[in-house]
């Protein structure tokens, strides 16, 4: 084997694992956006004000940690750097590049408009010496709430975009348009026919 095809081989399997990488942590951040959606933002709706406004603060420090922000960064990263790989299959570039612009869309839900709302609850001061926690919730729930539902939906539509890009790139052998070398000496086999 020479060494061209040596090195092609090894960045077939770079994008194969740059792609998977990028699903998997696309398909994380939208169940983590979907727990909150479906569970954790219903079940802090039954809480008094303090209690919501304190659990909120809460979660804002402690989602702000190193695999939350690898992950949620990270996906954001890897699917550019996906894209970038498959630039030589037009077909599977296009679902990887429509799943980046999709998650670009989310991560901006996330920066103009949730986290601020983060950073207003947080900066509402101590939820048990306040003297309105009905009011700093009133400002952060409905939006909050409203804006995070479009993101699950953007970051959810972004991990679907992906996953016929994953199916593609195996079915093609990992090389966007041709068939592995597997399976182009069995389609010759006798034992194939």
């Amino acid at each position: 084997m020479t060494a061209f095809a040596q090195s092609g081989k090894g960045r077939r399997t770079t994008a194969g694992g740059v792609l998977v990488a990028a699903t998997v942590a696309t398909g994380l951040i939208a169940g983590l956006f979907f727990a909150y959606a479906c569970s954790v933002m219903p079940a802090l709706a039954r809480s008094d004000d303090r209690v919501y406004v304190e659990v909120m603060q809460n979660i804002d420090d402690v989602i702000q940690n190193p695999l939350f922000l690898l992950t949620f960064s990270g996906a954001l990263l890897l699917a550019a750097v996906s894209a970038w790989q498959l630039r030589g299959s037009p077909r599977l570039r296009g679902w990887v590049f429509a799943a980046l612009v999709t998650y670009v869309l989310a991560f901006l839900v996330t920066v103009v408009f949730n986290i601020p709302l983060n950073e207003d609850i947080v900066g509402a001061g101590n939820p048990a010496t306040m003297t309105d926690p009905a009011a700093v919730r009133e400002r952060f729930e409905d939006p909050w709430v409203a804006w995070n539902v479009v993101r699950t939906v953007l970051h959810t539509l972004a991990f679907a975009l992906l996953a016929p890009a994953l199916v593609l790139y195996g079915r093609r052998g990992g090389s966007g348009g041709q068939t592995s070398a597997y399976l182009e000496s069995a389609a010759g086999s006798s034992a194939s026919r």
